[in-house]
């Protein structure tokens, strides 16, 4: 019954935010960074942000709803166009204009910390298709590096400067963080965030290396707290919605999260097998 419930929340989430993804791209809601995919495959004569957006919105949208799709013709169109979203985003990540150059470049990231979150979906792709392919264990490893690697990389951009005061405006507004700033200043604060997501991070993997099921559960809930945290920013933080676009650029951001609430659901079933064992 656990793993019933937990199975159809991946799936909720992964549907969920494809979806809404998949609808704003098509709205025409990621002009700038359907530019930067138009340059960097070189297909800027053929087509425009417009068009581009709206072909990977249908995508997105269409693999959305397959998710949910029971009959065994469809399952390798989502998984078609699952990898072909993942790939297609994660390969621009080659791209010098991810990286701030200003800062030494890689692996300083800029308009790439919303590009790795892509990661997450390679994992998804095989627990929700394969899975009896693959092992609980398996899965929870494959699982785990998604997160272990957003965390570690954006966790550890929050000692710098510049990801400081870039996270003003989002912990400023929230209910629940912006008494950081009481206690803390804006650099102390973001490094006690950062501190927070390396750690996390770390302990999930040493409670996964030593199979032990309470290490591996209380790191899940704090790794999943950043996640879960993020969400809130979608309605605390001005700039989430858009009347034209449904989601604006901080909410196309910020609703990728839910995919690593995903992943951490996928190791939660291996931390609940391990009780039985």
């Amino acid at each position: 019954m656990f793993d019933k419930y937990v199975n159809l929340a991946i799936k909720v989430c992964l549907a969920a935010s494809l979806g809404l993804l998949g609808l704003s791209f098509a709205l025409n809601g990621n002009a700038k960074g359907m530019d930067v995919l138009l340059g960097f495959y070189h297909i800027d004569s053929i087509a425009n942000s417009a068009t581009l957006g709206l072909l990977i919105g249908v995508v997105m949208v269409f693999a959305a709803i397959l998710v949910f799709a029971n009959k065994p013709q469809l399952k390798y169109l989502g998984v078609g166009a699952l990898l072909a979203i993942a790939v297609v985003f994660l390969l621009t990540l080659l791209s010098p204009s991810r990286y701030l150059q200003d800062l030494g470049g890689f692996p300083v990231l800029g308009s790439g910390q919303g590009i790795i979150k892509y990661v997450a979906l390679l994992p998804l792709l095989l627990s929700v298709y394969f899975s009896s392919r693959f092992s609980l264990k398996q899965q929870a490893w494959l699982n785990y590096a998604p997160v272990a690697m957003v965390l570690l990389w954006i966790g550890g951009l929050k000692f710098f400067e510049f990801e400081a005061k870039g996270i003003v405006s989002l912990v400023s507004t929230s209910p629940f963080m912006s008494w950081l700033y009481e206690v803390f200043s804006v650099q102390q604060a973001s490094n006690i965030i950062g501190i927070f997501d390396l750690v996390f991070a770390a302990l999930l993997g040493l409670g996964l290396w030593f199979k032990h099921r309470n290490v591996m559960l209380l790191a899940i809930l704090g790794c999943g707290s950043v996640f879960v945290m993020t969400q809130t920013f979608l309605f605390s933080a001005e700039g989430a919605f858009s009347s034209q676009t449904l989601l604006a650029g901080l909410g196309q951001f910020v609703i990728k999260d839910l995919w690593f609430i995903a992943n951490l659901l996928v190791v939660a079933k291996y931390a609940q097998q391990l009780k039985s064992e």
